[in-house]
This record gives C-alpha cells, sequence and structure tokens, in this order.
C-alpha cells in the first residue's frame, strides 16, 4: 500500500531551484528576443552556417505537431503542462538523488514557461532554428532545450543509473 501524497522531499529544493531558473532564463530570453532583441523585424538572424535566429510561434507541441489556432487546442495544453508539472513535483518528492531531481527540475521549468508563453501570447515563442542546406531540422527555445535535457538524463539514468531505491 503506499504512503501519503507527499509534495517535498529530500532533493526536492534542486529540482525546484533548476526549475525556477530553467523558467526565468527561458522568459527573460523571451521577452528580449521579442522586445529589445526585435526578432520580428531582424529575423532571420545568421549565427553560424546551420544556425538562425527566426521568431516562429508555435501553436502545437512538439515540432508544431497538433498545431491550431483553437481555443480549445490551446487550454487543453495549457492545463496538460500544468497536469505534467503537477505529476513531476510529487515524482520529485520521492528522489534522492540530485541528478535526478535536477532532471526533473528541468522538465517542470520548461513545461511551465511553455506554458506561459501560451497563456499570454497563446502560442510558444520559438526562436533556435536549425538547419542543413535545404534540410529545416527544427525551431525551439530555451524552455524546450530543458525538457530535451531533463529527459535525456531521466532516459539514461534509467538504462545505465546505479538502480538505486528511491523513498516513494
Amino acid at each position: 500500500m503506499a504512503g501519503p501524497l507527499r509534495w517535498w522531499g529530500p532533493v526536492s529544493a534542486v529540482g525546484i531551484a533548476m526549475a525556477v531558473m530553467t523558467y526565468v532564463i527561458d522568459q527573460l530570453h523571451k521577452w528580449y528576443m521579442l522586445g529589445p532583441f526585435g526578432i520580428l523585424e531582424r529575423q532571420p538572424v545568421n549565427v553560424v552556417p546551420g544556425f538562425d535566429l527566426v521568431m516562429v510561434w508555435n501553436y502545437g507541441i512538439s515540432y508544431g505537431w497538433f498545431a491550431s489556432h483553437s481555443q480549445f487546442v490551446r487550454w487543453t495544453l495549457i492545463i496538460l503542462s500544468l497536469a505534467v508539472a503537477v505529476v513531476l513535483v510529487i515524482w520529485l518528492a520521492g528522489q534522492v538523488r540530485p541528478l535526478l531531481a535536477a532532471a526533473i527540475g528541468l522538465v517542470i521549468g520548461g513545461a511551465l514557461a511553455n506554458a506561459t508563453d501560451r497563456v499570454v501570447h497563446g502560442a510558444v515563442a520559438d526562436f533556435f532554428h536549425l538547419y542543413a542546406g535545404s534540410f529545416s531540422w527544427y525551431v525551439f527555445n530555451i524552455a524546450d532545450v530543458a525538457i530535451v535535457a531533463g529527459v535525456a538524463v531521466l532516459m539514461y539514468d534509467s538504462f545505465f543509473g546505479r538502480g538505486e531505491q528511491e523513498d516513494t
């Protein structure tokens, strides 16, 4: 039988700090790109071959999947992001390893940052465009990088981790 629902654990502070840092950096970057930097007027900005700064509003999820201008889809994605964040906070409370807490925090911060974009702008602001020749791979933001990095660490640990038991 499972114990009571826990919202805080031994390394929760690590995960929450990482979530807050991710959220703040992402939102400050988006503010800068849309405001002082003026990406809308300057795009595309070539940084190096294969990498430009652009402005893309993502009305879907990763890679623009399920893109829709529907308010129902917008608010469904916001609610799903918030629900994922809550589940991740609960999972975070059961962690004992700081690295896993940090990885979960990256995902929480990224999810909340992109949800904020959907609330404020109606879509997620993406700026980093990777491409090779005529092949355009992806346009993404700092929150997306955090989510991917966090998930990569969690996947790596699930396959190659030390197998330590966690408090649940």
